[in-house]
């Protein structure tokens, strides 16, 4: 069986509980016997073929729109600018999607275009690990060392400094995350909606392993994918406890800092997930909003007097993130905006809010918004 054909199969089986990413690494794991260059094609096929979906029918037979999409990604490589832009900003997304943000040129073509992967080295060894592994480059100004874009085209999860915990796949503007929170070595942490740990273990870096993260999911299997994440990179000052939003929280303590990055539609993601952009329904972002409000109002109670309290999504709608940054300042008026720089320009957001714009460098787009609790 070709390639072509081989994608279309696993295309048919993509659904909203079964997101593309999860399939092909299924697949590879337990069906597929392919070399490493035919694994990554393969996938590069699947991803094409959600990335370019919006431009041909889905009558037509499988395998042949898989073809036809690897054709449009490799004429849109060649010669990007062939594609109009009202042509990009018309079929890159679903039209309801325009209702909730604003699809500009730059946008859809960042969309289009394919992802930058990017690490997170340990802390002071991303020098030494970029000439480990080579085909690697620096994030550029205002990021650390640390954050480095692999252009090589090896599966890093099989490389010895991949498994002795040496850095982790975690995108720019979700590092950028933990750099905003800045937390201090000894300081105690809660990372309410820890997912797989990625930036729960950004934090425990940053804090260089002293102090105390608490590090909470409503999904047990996430949090063991989380042990076995800090396990091999080396991290323990965490503690793990199951949350599932509601007002009965995990714990009693109070944090210097808390982190809601929260579920949500994830359209800042869609460069690198496309299958999202056709499984995803105006209706998640109506029910995600009134969770991400709900989220933020419990996770809040835990903050002490002095604390902080950081709101990230990983989306562009503005129900998502102006809307329920603007829901809980209304609610608590006497909580101050933290001022939030942006690492890579210096430029500070409006009143302690913060778009990491994806149309500025290869990364996911995000938004942040931040509030000390009054006292000390």
């Amino acid at each position: 069986m070709g390639l072509p054909a081989l994608a279309a199969q696993l295309i048919a089986r993509v659904d909203r509980e079964h997101p593309a990413d999860a399939v092909l690494r299924a697949a590879l794991r337990s069906e597929l016997r392919l070399s490493p260059a035919a694994a990554a094609t393969l996938c590069r096929l699947v991803f094409g073929w959600f990335r370019w979906r919006g431009w041909f029918e889905t009558e037509r037979p499988a395998s042949e729109q898989v073809r036809e999409a690897a054709a449009l990604a490799g004429r849109f490589h060649a010669a990007p600018d062939s594609f109009p832009p009202e042509e990009l900003m018309q079929r890159a997304v679903p039209g309801w999607v325009r209702e909730h943000v604003t699809i500009t040129p730059g946008l859809a073509r960042w969309l289009q275009t394919e992802p930058t992967l990017w690490l997170r080295a340990r802390p002071g060894r991303g020098t030494e690990l970029a000439a480990k592994l080579g085909h690697c480059e620096p994030a550029g100004p205002g990021a650390p060392a640390e954050a480095l874009a692999y252009r090589g085209s090896e599966d890093l999860f099989r490389r010895p400094e991949f498994h002795a915990g040496e850095f982790e796949i975690q995108d720019l503007h979700s590092q950028a995350v933990g750099w905003i929170c800045a937390p201090r070595p000894g300081e105690t942490w809660w990372d309410a909606c820890a997912g797989e740990g990625g930036k729960t273990l950004h934090l425990s870096d940053l804090m260089q392993n002293r102090g105390l993260i608490w590090a909470s999911d409503a999904a047990a299997w996430r949090l063991h994918r989380l042990r076995l994440r800090a396990r091999r990179a080396g991290v323990f000052n965490y503690r793990l406890a199951a949350w599932d939003g509601s007002e009965r929280l995990p714990t009693r303590t109070r944090f210097d800092g808390v982190l809601v990055d929260a579920p949500c539609t994830n359209l800042g993601t869609w460069q690198r997930n496309p299958h999202a952009r056709w499984t995803t329904t105006p209706g998640d972002v109506e029910e995600l909003a009134a969770l991400q409000r709900r989220l933020l109002e419990h996770a809040a109670r835990a903050v002490k007097p002095g604390g902080r309290l950081i709101y990230a999504a990983c989306t562009l709608t503005r129900d998502e993130t102006e809307a329920v940054a603007e829901a809980f300042a209304q609610a608590h008026p006497d909580w101050e905006p933290l001022e939030l720089r942006d690492p890579f320009t210096g430029m500070t957001g409006p009143r302690g809010r913060l778009w990491l714009d994806p149309t500025a460098r290869p990364a996911n787009g995000l938004f942040l918004a931040a509030w000390r609790r009054p006292g000390s």
